[in-house]
């Protein structure tokens, strides 16, 4: 798999399975979790300058996605943030925890269950709640999801809706009379073409089926209050996940500053859902000014202060 680090394909052994993981640089500890039915070199762009910035980079790969094992049970925020926690203790945190859509869920989430592992958060475009509305519209939308990804038209299916999740739409462009669409990079159809690839075997199917089936991001709504960690929230001013891409943005720092949380905000324009990926120019400077206000101790973070629990 293509990513932008120069280092070896490793596994960090769990329950159930092995997740899969790459890293390089040497510095502070910084971990980057993909979205569901992406792959850890969706980072490809936005590791390298914090590899050269001295920070030692980690990218995994989900649960059941790209090279970690497809015989998990237990997928979603919860299972992923245990696995994240895992590795931050495997390589010798704590760690910054840098996620992408229910990758950024799953941070929160660790960072709220054993804050002293977490010396902060960066959200790409995360998820900190379900979407409002009915339990029944959610379930059907998930059982919608799920028979999209049947076979045999389900990498096929999945790769145009990751396509539309870059391109996203402009909540306010019908009034202002323009059609502003995200950016791709450079490398994206490469990137696709390696998404489909791996959703052809059946078992990454069935195991991207089933974490749709399980998700829920209501564990990680419900633990937003125990967050203390400092977080860097971006989003891409037309993320089609969210009706207002900008009154979403309120809701994390409203929600993370509730907590005492220091929260910093970035509305990045001409990006879907993918900001790490379409707008690296915008994300990984920000990303880095973040970073270094954080306090150090030699070549790692500060030790957070919390409790295990």
């Amino acid at each position: 798999m293509n990513t932008s680090q120069a280092d070896e394909l490793r596994h960090l052994a769990r329950p159930d399975g092995r997740v899969a993981y790459s890293v390089a640089g040497a510095g502070p500890l910084v971990i980057c979790t993909p979205g569901m039915g992406d792959l850890r070199s969706v980072y490809r762009d936005f590791a390298g300058p914090l590899i050269a910035a001295g920070f030692r980079v980690a990218v995994a790969d989900l649960r059941g996605h790209g090279d970690s094992d497809t015989t998990f049970t237990s997928h979603g925020d919860a299972a992923t943030g245990g696995d994240v926690l895992a590795l931050v203790r495997h390589l010798g945190g704590p760690a910054v925890l840098v996620g992408s859509s229910m990758g950024g869920a799953a941070a929160l989430w660790a960072a709220a269950e054993s804050p002293e592992d977490v010396a902060g958060v960066v959200l790409l475009g995360a998820f900190v709640r379900d979407a409002p509305g009915p339990a029944r519209r959610a379930a059907v939308q998930r059982l919608a999801v799920r028979l999209a990804l049947l076979r045999p038209w389900g990498p096929a299916a999945w790769a145009a809706s990751y396509r539309w999740f870059n391109l996203g739409r402009d909540p306010h462009a019908k009034e202002a009379g323009r059609a502003v669409k995200g950016r791709l990079a450079p490398w994206f159809d490469e990137h696709v073409a390696e998404i489909r690839a791996a959703l052809r075997d059946p078992a990454h199917l069935r195991s991207f089926r089933t974490l749709v089936g399980q998700l829920t991001h209501r564990v990680v709504e419900e633990r937003l209050g125990d967050v203390r960690a400092p977080a860097l929230a971006i989003l891409g001013a037309q993320d089609p996940d969210f009706p207002d891409p900008a009154e979403e943005l309120a809701f994390v720092a409203s929600s993370l500053e509730a907590s005492g949380a220091p929260v910093r905000t970035v509305l990045v324009p001409e990006c879907g859902h993918y900001p790490h990926a379409q707008r690296p120019d915008v994300v990984a400077p920000e990303a880095l000014a973040f970073l270094a206000e954080l306090p150090r101790s030699g070549q790692a973070w500060a030790a957070p202060a919390g409790r295990r629990g």
